[in-house]
């Protein structure tokens, strides 16, 4: 099987929220707004949605929605800056080879992060 695109979609309470989170901390452009679900690009092939008709279910680290990057300094400080509160700086990770961070979104979920070494 050949797939062209990758999206996956979470619940949202608050999509009004989520959007200006997703755009405006984040730096992600919109795919397409679906008026009760927002789909917005990670690249080209990935993308992350967000519906309002969906339950919003997360334990504490569960689903943790990563994004790579080779410059994790440069996403963490850019997301203080913008007043973004994380708990911990980057940080070497030996079990896995990588180095990265995290932090919750408006709707409880983890974002991590992280570049492969």
């Amino acid at each position: 099987m050949m797939f062209n695109e990758y999206i996956t979609f979470l619940g949202t309470n608050d999509l009004k929220k989520t959007s200006n989170f997703y755009q405006n901390i984040l730096g992600l452009t919109i795919y397409k707004d679906q008026k009760i679900c927002l789909i917005f690009n990670i690249n080209q092939q990935s993308k992350i949605g967000f519906c309002e008709h969906l339950a919003v279910i997360h334990d504490d680290k569960s689903p943790i929605i990563t994004l790579v990057t080779e410059d994790v300094d440069k996403v963490y400080n850019n997301l203080i800056n913008k007043g973004l509160r994380i708990v911990e700086s980057p940080k070497l990770n030996k079990k896995f080879n990588i180095y990265h961070f995290f932090f919750k979104d408006p709707n409880g979920y983890t974002i991590e992060i992280q570049r492969f070494l």
